[in-house]
C-alpha cells in the first residue's frame, strides 16, 4: 500500500492516473464484480437485467476515468437506456416462467459450471499477473466530444448514414411485426 501511495505522489499529473481515480476504479470494480456475481446468480430474470444495468454502469464509470466522455454517454445511453430496457419487455413481454423452476434446473452440469468457473478464473489471475508490471501506461490525449463529432459528420459521414438507414428499418421491421399481432 505504501508503495502504491508513493508511486502516485511522484507521477507527473499529465503522465499518470492519480491516486483518486485509483480509488475510484477499485470502488467500481468491487461493485461491478458484486453485480455480475449477483446478475448470474439470482433466480429472478427481473433482478438479473437490473444487476447488468449496475454492471454497464460501472463500465461507463470506468470510460469516465478514462476521460473517454464521448464512450462514457454513448455506454448509458445505448446499453443502459436502450439494450436493457429492449431486454426488460422482452422478459415481460414473454411467458417465460420466474424464480425457482425444478424442470429447469439440471444438477448435473454444476460440475461442469464449477470446472469452466475454476478454469475462467485461473487464466484471468494467469493474465492479471503477468500484465502488472512496472511499466508505465501513456495516456492519450482527450477526445472531446467535438472531436468526435467532427469525425462522425466528416470522416465517417457515409457509413454514419448508413448506419442511421439500417436502424430506420429495423425500427419499421419491428412496428410491422408488432402490428401483426
Amino acid at each position: 500500500m505504501i508503495g502504491i501511495l508513493s508511486a502516485a505522489t511522484t507521477c507527473e499529473p499529465t503522465k499518470c492516473i492519480e491516486l483518486p481515480a485509483n480509488i475510484a476504479f477499485g470502488i467500481g470494480a468491487v461493485f461491478m464484480i458484486y453485480s455480475a456475481i449477483r446478475m448470474v446468480t439470482t433466480k429472478n430474470i427481473v433482478h438479473a437485467a437490473l444487476y447488468l444495468i449496475m454492471v454497464l454502469a460501472g463500465v461507463g464509470m470506468n470510460f469516465l476515468l478514462l476521460q473517454a466522455e464521448f464512450v462514457a454517454v454513448t455506454q448509458f445511453l445505448v446499453y443502459i437506456g436502450a439494450i436493457v430496457v429492449l431486454f426488460l419487455f422482452g422478459i415481460m413481454l414473454t411467458k417465460a416462467p420466474m424464480g425457482i423452476s425444478d424442470d429447469l434446473d439440471n444438477l448435473k452440469q454444476r460440475p461442469y459450471a464449477i470446472a469452466t468457473a475454476l478454469l475462467v478464473l485461473v487464466t484471468l489471475s494467469y493474465a492479471l499477473i503477468v500484465s502488472f508490471t512496472d511499466t508505465r501506461v501513456k495516456l492519450a490525449s482527450p477526445n472531446s466530444v467535438a472531436a468526435v463529432s467532427d469525425s462522425i459528420f466528416g470522416q465517417y459521414l457515409i457509413p454514419f448514414e448508413v448506419t442511421s438507414v439500417l436502424l430506420l428499418a429495423a425500427l419499421i421491421g419491428a412496428i410491422v411485426l408488432a402490428r401483426k399481432d
